[in-house]
């Protein structure tokens, strides 16, 4: 059993482990990643929003995306249960400049290309390989404990554990820190069609959610290359599967489809091209960002319902907060728990803020006549759906959205 010391070493290569090993590459650490699969490989969550561009930015990314096939997405638009659309939330409107277009993305090509990124900022990234367990003396980690794929373990030692290994992290289940979030018990269903409807122009690329009737579900369509659109539909585990016994994973797509009325004309002629893909979306966040020498990010720090698109934007948001710390931590040799997660209570503010705006909809809060009523404050509302989440002055709204909700109770 052979041992290694970089600075870093980082557990998992999706975006918010690529994020974070290139950021700290950038500044000249030594930085490892164990990645268990071999990429490409599937995964969803395909939509980013504006506020992603940032953090791309700095990672080089933005010329990549700029030269690949991936769908420019310019807005997002509401379909309510009885098929009719809100007014398009564009973001150009809002903020005219190059970080307000974004992209629909295939997240195998997606990730592939962040890891290679990563690769090229010299990262040494190792495919293949399984990280075992987070090795600890005492309440600090250490290093961790690695399998290949011929079955050989061997250890490695770092001043720094980012753990970016999804929602099965090893350090958030060892340690008992998950929180569920009680109010959004939600399940989602997808597949994806070849030869759906999309619009023209810079319509062509837009984010839709549309609800179903009754308002016990919404469906994602999101166009991509190729011609093909992924198209989901969230609700409560158990209405979407507990309370339907005996039926497919088909037959319930079909039926939530059929209660879609503004669903139903964009599939028409289209042709299925995937299996149809489940997915438990229980949201959670966990109780404590950082501990001496390690710290969490991406679906290891938490995961928020897929309603805005908003996992690649926290994803890479809480890697390059994390990067940072950990950069400046390294520097002055301080790698506490303190130093490493100096950023998570501005972060978790964040991602209340989008977290709020998830229940409203969830809560049947009429955003249309929100703004209607309250026309200053739509660009309030469009930072929030672009990922803009991280100012203060964004809870402005909040006490507005009581008012109305109580008016229309007392209605």
């Amino acid at each position: 059993m052979t041992t290694s010391h970089p600075d870093v070493i980082v557990i998992g290569g999706g975006p918010s482990g690529s994020t974070a090993a290139t950021l700290l590459a950038q500044q000249g650490f030594s930085v490892h990643l164990f990645e268990r699969e071999h990429f490409p490989r599937f995964h969803i969550g395909e939509s980013l929003i504006p506020d992603t561009y940032f953090v791309l930015q700095r990672l080089n990314m933005l010329d990549k995306l700029r030269k690949s096939h991936f769908v420019k997405k310019f807005s997002v638009q509401f379909v309510n249960q009885h098929g009719k659309l809100s007014e398009p939330f564009y973001f150009d409107d809002h903020r005219p400049n190059d970080s307000s277009q974004t992209w629909q993305v295939l997240r195998s090509e997606f990730d592939q290309l962040l890891l290679d990124n990563a690769r090229e900022h010299g990262v040494q990234v190792f495919e293949g390989v399984r990280v075992l367990e987070v090795l600890f003396e005492g309440p600090r980690a250490v290093g961790v404990r690695i399998q290949d794929e011929a079955g050989q373990e061997r250890v490695e030692h770092a001043k720094v554990i980012v753990d970016a290994s999804g929602q099965s992290s090893l350090i958030l289940d060892r340690l008992k820190l998950r929180e569920w979030d009680p109010k959004m018990r939600k399940a989602a269903l997808w597949t994806y069609w070849e030869g759906a409807k999309r619009d023209p122009g810079r319509d062509e690329g837009a984010t839709l959610v549309l609800q179903v009737k009754d308002k016990l579900g919404w469906f994602w369509y999101i166009p991509q290359h190729d011609n093909i659109v992924s198209v989901g539909v969230v609700g409560s585990w158990e209405y979407l599967f507990r309370d339907r016994p005996g039926k497919d994973h088909e037959a319930i797509y079909a039926e939530e489809v059929a209660r879609c009325p503004g669903l139903q004309p964009k599939l028409a002629g289209a042709k299925r091209v995937a299996p149809f893909r489940v997915a438990k979306e229980y949201s959670y966040r966990t109780k404590q960002a950082a501990g001496d020498g390690w710290v969490l990010v991406g679906d290891a720090y938490g995961f928020l319902d897929p309603l805005y698109s908003s996992g690649v934007l926290l994803a890479l948001k809480s890697a390059q907060l994390a990067a940072d710390a950990v950069a400046e931590g390294l520097k002055k040799n301080d790698t506490s728990g303190a130093q490493l997660g100096n950023w998570a209570e501005d972060f978790n503010r964040g991602m209340s803020r989008m977290r709020r705006l998830v229940l409203e909809y969830y809560e049947g809060f009429s955003f249309g006549k929100f703004v209607r009523r309250y026309p200053h404050f739509k660009g309030h509302l469009t930072d929030l759906l672009m990922g803009n989440l991280f100012q203060d002055k964004l809870d402005e709204v909040w006490p507005a959205m009581d008012l109305m909700r109580a008016e229309m109770m007392e209605d």
